[in-house]
């Protein structure tokens, strides 16, 4: 990862000790990260709500709902951000637990800072490959390129196309996941974000607009298909 004036990822910081929160969030932001803070465990709850993060960094001993029963909930809402316990509780029965229940790291206070940030680097890096392939900038198939900065993209026939920024947006969630079903909980969360509810309808529409960009025949489209009751996939 490199910082090129964005931020790194969107960050989750839940924490309720104040001075260990605060030495967290300048250090992380320090490293080109995005932090939002929550304090409480009912603070966290509604910040998922609300918007999808790269990472959650998720204290146990949490106020009003604590740390375990967030993890589970987000869990349950499928909402698939990775997750790095930080808890004072450093048992290996405590560790199988907080694992078991979603997490995707587990790291025990007191804590070195550079062991945290390390942790954060390999998770965001292990999400950002999960997708078959990551595009940070451009991406061809079948004679077309596709520059997602610039929001725009050069078709086989030679004609060049703006794409609006969901478009763009769209289109780099599914070649992230090519030969996977993104499912519209995904596309929602990514794209749109908790403060918009688009229709299913919406989404199809602007699957319709890229197949039209794309695709020899929308109709019979080759590269991007809707999987009926779950989702949308890009296949290469």
């Amino acid at each position: 990862m490199m910082k090129n004036g964005t931020s790194l990822a969107n960050i989750l910081l839940v924490e309720d000790e104040e001075a260990l929160h605060e030495t967290l969030k300048m250090n992380l932001s320090i490293e080109g990260y995005d932090v939002v803070s929550a304090y409480n465990g009912q603070q966290a709850l509604d910040k998922l709500d609300g918007e999808y993060f790269d990472l959650v960094i998720l204290d146990l001993m949490l106020p009003e709902i604590d740390g375990m029963t967030v993890l589970e909930t987000l869990r349950i809402k499928k909402i698939e951000s990775p997750v790095l316990i930080l808890s004072a509780k450093s048992s290996t029965d405590d560790r199988i637990l907080g694992l078991r229940k979603g997490a995707d790291d587990y790291l025990t206070k007191p804590f070195a800072l550079e062991e945290l940030l390390l942790r954060v680097e390999k998770l965001l890096q292990k999400n950002k490959r999960s997708g078959a392939e990551t595009v940070d900038g451009t991406y061809s198939f079948g004679g077309h390129h596709i520059n997602f900065r610039a929001q725009e993209a050069l078709l086989k026939n030679g004609e060049r196309i703006e794409l609006s920024k969901k478009e763009a947006m769209l289109l780099q969630l599914l070649i992230e996941h090519s030969g996977e079903v993104v499912t519209r909980e995904n596309i929602l969360r990514t794209v749109w974000g908790y403060n918009v509810f688009p229709t299913t309808r919406t989404i199809d529409n602007f699957l319709l607009n890229i197949r039209k960009y794309f695709e020899e025949d929308s109709r019979n489209p080759r590269y991007f298909h809707s999987v009926r009751g779950v989702g949308y996939k890009f296949t290469p």
